[in-house]
């Protein structure tokens, strides 16, 4: 089984999760930009993340043979704090840079009028650097949050099979679907979809047009749950083809519409450093 991830923040997750990844199959991942887990208290702590997902956080991943590139943006929690609008006058900028495969997470978390102001900018942004789109759906009131997102996105003109709805859920995917984009599932130990309710979906509307990620982010997550939903595919009856379908071939299929996605990395090197930083700890022979 071969896997990309195609929303999984590393970021949160540690060396031995890449490890074990690795291990299991994954061999690329797309790390969307998403909030610190405390406020930031300015435009210059996004830059220096964004930096890192550009920089550090691939090498991290390549360290342990997986590809990785990102989506970047001000994410919709953070779309609602004054001090962090000066981010959009520097992503411009940032999304023009190699390694980065869409403009995300962007969308709604709590419906506000400024992630809408946010988000419209941002889908502008998209349309003027030819990138997809990553959105965010809210947690509460899905499905008004959803439609309103649908809405946003015809208004923009972007072409529905650039944009990717993600955290869909069954009450949600239909809407998804009629609209034309890419419907993105987030499984998780406890919440949203799990490997069993994901299956159910895909046997009932198909495998085009969706893509299956592990978020694992700083909540309760598992960045092995992409992996664990190709083996209940499996154990439900589809067949390899089908897993590579939904587990690689799509996510290559959607942000390779950027031109800019990275699967291939070099050959690992143990004693490689990044800006003078390392992954050694401890005796090398």
């Amino acid at each position: 089984m071969r896997v990309l991830d195609p929303h999984i923040h590393m970021t949160s997750r540690t060396t031995t999760d890449y490890e074990q990844m690795y291990a299991a199959g994954v061999r690329a991942v797309v790390e969307p930009a998403f909030w610190l887990g405390q406020p930031r208290t300015g435009v210059s702590s996004f830059t220096d993340y964004f930096d890192s997902l550009l920089g550090w956080e691939r090498f991290r991943a390549a360290q342990h043979g997986i590809a990785h590139s990102c989506t970047l943006a001000l994410n919709p929690k953070e779309a609602n704090d004054p001090r962090l609008a000066g981010v959009l006058d520097v992503l411009p900028r940032y999304l023009a840079k190699d390694g980065v495969v869409a403009v995300g997470e962007v969308g709604f978390d709590s419906m506000t009028s400024e992630e809408e102001h946010a988000f419209r900018i941002q889908l502008e942004m998209a349309g003027e650097q030819g990138l997809p789109v990553m959105v965010h759906t809210p947690h509460r009131d899905k499905a008004a949050g959803t439609r309103r997102t649908l809405e946003l996105v015809a208004a923009s003109g972007l072409p529905a099979g650039h944009v990717l709805v993600d955290h869909c859920n069954e009450t949600t995917v239909g809407m998804v679907d009629d609209a034309g984009a890419w419907a993105g599932f987030s499984i998780y130990p406890d919440t949203k979809m799990d490997p069993h309710r994901m299956v159910r979906i895909l046997q009932e509307r198909g495998l085009d047009r969706v893509l299956v990620n592990s978020a694992a982010d700083w909540g309760k997550s598992d960045p092995l749950l992409t992996v664990r939903t190709g083996e209940a595919m499996l154990a439900a009856g589809f067949g390899d083809d089908d897993v590579d379908r939904v587990l690689w071939r799509n996510p290559v299929e959607f942000y390779g519409q950027s031109g800019r996605l990275v699967l291939d990395v070099p050959p690992v090197d143990a004693g490689a450093t990044f800006e003078g930083s390392s992954l050694l700890r401890g005796p090398r022979a």
